[in-house]
């Protein structure tokens, strides 16, 4: 399997790929697909820089609490 980010700065793929949600289950992809669209769309139009992984940076963390958020609006299981 190819990387998509071969050739970007160490920095920017490596925060790219926690963006990925193929492990997820289907309700949580919901939530975080959005992210990985805005992500790989950034990485697309703007340049390596500590910016740009500052905002990917903070883009994941935004990430990961609203696939927080699905979670605990699941009904608890018994």
């Amino acid at each position: 399997m190819s990387d998509p980010y071969s050739g970007r700065h160490p920095g920017t793929s490596h925060v790219a790929k926690y963006f990925s949600y193929a492990h997820l289950p289907a309700h949580l992809q919901e939530v975080s697909r959005p992210f990985q669209e805005l992500a790989d769309q950034m990485i697309g139009a703007l340049p390596d820089g500590p910016e740009l992984t500052a905002g990917l940076r903070k883009l994941l963390e935004a990430k990961d609490c609203m696939v927080r958020a699905a979670v605990d609006a699941l009904p608890e299981r018994v």
